[in-house]
């Protein structure tokens, strides 16, 4: 089995925190995003993983020089060959899975990596593919999917009236790469183009009209990473998630002085806190310090100095230092704040 995660995008929507961090490396509750992807997409394929193949944008788009690197080490944690594809040009999601073209082959899951689930079903591998739905409140803002005897039998985008509350949430799983690589390439071929884009939908389309079977695979939580509220509050539930399955995040080396941690919390390595509580729901990245300080319901990366605070729902960036009036914030790597 192999994974493919296009992660090519430049997570605009969540700057500043991926003006110098790429959006799937962004740390929640001590892991990066795309880590906790691959490892939750690992726990309902019940297979072993051969492979992970990672799309990622140009330099020149934002991505640092260090991040091939970080992503083979987060494959070889789980055991897995990685291999790193760059997509030179935004040319739609059929273009981005295009990139890896040279790992597409026998079974495959495609995720983007700008979502989090969690989910208790396993994963049929012999079916012709299945695709991951959440159920959702309000349909018409995503695409969707229509079942029949358990079988997926339309694929509509932002319906205006309803059919279905099963939202596609990005994941994939295909039985044939080579099928996959086959359709995508004759959309390339054929310059068969949506918006200016080659989209992975009419990939899905071509494939049921050829007697495919889709199945859905239905998750209990789908966590979204694209804006600041959002990815602390997928911060929120992943520390709870964590909690309740017996997990302890925080460090031993932590040093209190006379100060509180109210679980769930994340507490890496190196971690001082003077005269504060913290908690619950707050992740602190290693080597930060924090004096005098209420935190709730934050997500503060590693190298952060915090005092006088009084925070919650804020998301802190790598080597920032705060100390002022505001409850909720969202500042970037480097930033003083005081």
């Amino acid at each position: 089995m192999k994974i493919i995660v296009p992660m090519a995008g430049i997570g605009s929507r969540l700057r500043p925190h991926t003006l110098t961090v790429p959006k799937p490396l962004t740390v929640i509750a001590g892991k990066p995003i795309v880590q906790r992807l691959v490892e939750d997409i690992a726990s309902v394929i019940d297979e072993k993983i051969d492979e992970i193949a990672f799309v990622i944008g140009t330099t020149a788009k934002g991505f640092p020089t260090d991040t091939e690197e970080k992503l083979l080490k987060i494959a070889e944690e789980l055991g897995a060959k990685g291999s790193v594809y760059v997509q030179e040009q935004a040319l739609g999601t059929a273009h981005a899975i295009y990139c890896a073209k040279e790992s597409l082959s026998g079974p495959c899951v495609v995720a983007y990596a700008d979502t989090l689930f969690k989910a208790d079903f396993k994963l049929d591998v012999n079916a012709d593919g299945a695709i991951w739905v959440s159920q959702v409140a309000n349909p018409s803002a995503f695409g969707v999917v229509k079942l029949e005897d358990g079988v997926i039998t339309d694929f509509i985008e932002k319906p205006k009236e309803f059919v279905s509350d099963l939202a596609i949430i990005g994941i994939y799983y295909f039985k044939s790469g080579e099928k996959l690589l086959e359709e995508i390439q004759y959309l390339i071929d054929n310059d068969l183009k949506e918006n200016n884009e080659y989209q992975l939908t009419n990939v899905l389309e071509s494939l049921k009209q050829q007697g495919a079977k889709f199945l859905p695979g239905k998750v209990t939580a789908w966590m979204d990473c694209g804006k600041k509220d959002p990815t602390v509050d997928t911060n929120t539930q992943t520390l709870g998630f964590e909690y309740e399955a017996g997990n302890n995040l925080v460090s031993d080396d932590v040093v209190l002085e006379n100060s509180e941690i109210i679980q769930p919390c994340y507490i890496g390595k190196n971690v001082v806190l003077k005269d504060s509580k913290i908690g619950p729901y707050v992740s602190i990245g290693e080597n930060s310090v924090v004096a005098n300080s209420t935190i709730t319901n934050s997500l503060i990366q590693k190298n952060v100095e915090i005092s006088n605070a009084n925070l919650t729902n804020a998301m802190i960036g790598n080597h920032a230092k705060y100390n002022a009036a505001y409850s909720s914030v969202s500042i970037g790597d480097y930033t003083e704040l005081t």
